[in-house]
């Protein structure tokens, strides 16, 4: 007599269910972080903005931004610009670790209230208010063997200013070259939403040289908190309009080593 075993539908249980799950949000963080860094440092496509990676840490992320005021939430700081000659868009907040939207924090220094202090390692940018606060400013700054530290004074400020870029950035990246036009101060590129520059930028001189380095807003807001700039440090656009209108010709700013110890306050 034969008998026919009919075999039973297999079945997952919640916890393998769970690890394929994770697998699979592995697999679609691991395609983002490639496309992230294949994207061009300063135009990417529209639809490329990687989006960030982590989870919102909520636990240090404050309800109350701007200390001692009312509580402002950041997609009101943050929403689109008006007034502006060419539009700021409203940042998307995914876009940026919460850890670098700006807030008011406790910051002991010596120095004097309105100085830029920048801590490249931390990726922080500190407008010193006093009485032992200061507004910081999450940014981008550069990347490997362009770092750069030292005392500096805002020279002159611009709203939607001209891209110049160095001969040497212009060898090292030719295909920019496609998008300069010859302006009244040589080679470079219209202000506009498009400029590499953003919606401000602050010169820094030491004594009187141009330092070349500059505070400046940036199109592609998802690079803030990493290193990949020739040098200049850029800031989200709302931020650097905000810094602007703070900080007058003449201020002091303080680039700190890269390689001094990060101090998150």
């Amino acid at each position: 007599m034969t008998i026919l075993l009919r075999q039973r539908p297999r079945r997952f249980s919640r916890a393998c269910m769970t690890l394929l799950c994770i697998a699979a949000i592995a697999m679609l963080s691991a395609e983002s972080a490639t496309a992230q860094q294949n994207c061009f440092l300063f135009f990417c496509p529209p639809g490329a903005q990687p989006g960030w990676q982590g989870m919102p840490d909520r636990q240090g992320e404050p309800s109350r931004p701007l200390f001692g005021g009312p509580d402002i939430p950041y997609s009101t700081i943050y929403a689109e610009s008006s007034g502006e000659p060419f539009p700021v868009p409203a940042l998307r907040l995914s876009d940026v670790d919460p850890a670098y939207l700006r807030r008011s924090v406790y910051y002991p220094t010596d120095e004097q209230p309105g100085t830029i202090v920048i801590d490249p390692q931390a990726h922080f940018l500190y407008l010193v208010e006093g009485g032992g606060r200061a507004m910081r400013y999450g940014v981008g700054v550069g990347r490997s063997g362009f770092e750069w530290s030292g005392v500096a004074t805002v020279h002159n400020k611009q709203e939607w200013p001209d891209w110049y870029p160095p001969k040497e950035m212009i060898e090292r990246q030719p295909e920019i070259r496609r998008m300069m036009s010859e302006l009244q101060s040589g080679l470079g590129m219209h202000g506009g939403p498009r400029n590499p520059l953003g919606a401000r930028a602050l010169y820094l001189w030491q004594g009187n040289k141009d330092t070349l380095f500059r505070i400046h807003g940036t199109v592609e807001p998802w690079t803030i908190g990493k290193s990949v700039s020739s040098g200049c440090i850029r800031m989200i656009n709302q931020d650097v309009i905000d810094l602007y209108q703070r900080t007058p010709v003449g201020a002091k700013v303080v680039v700190q080593s890269s390689r001094a110890t990060a101090w998150r306050p």
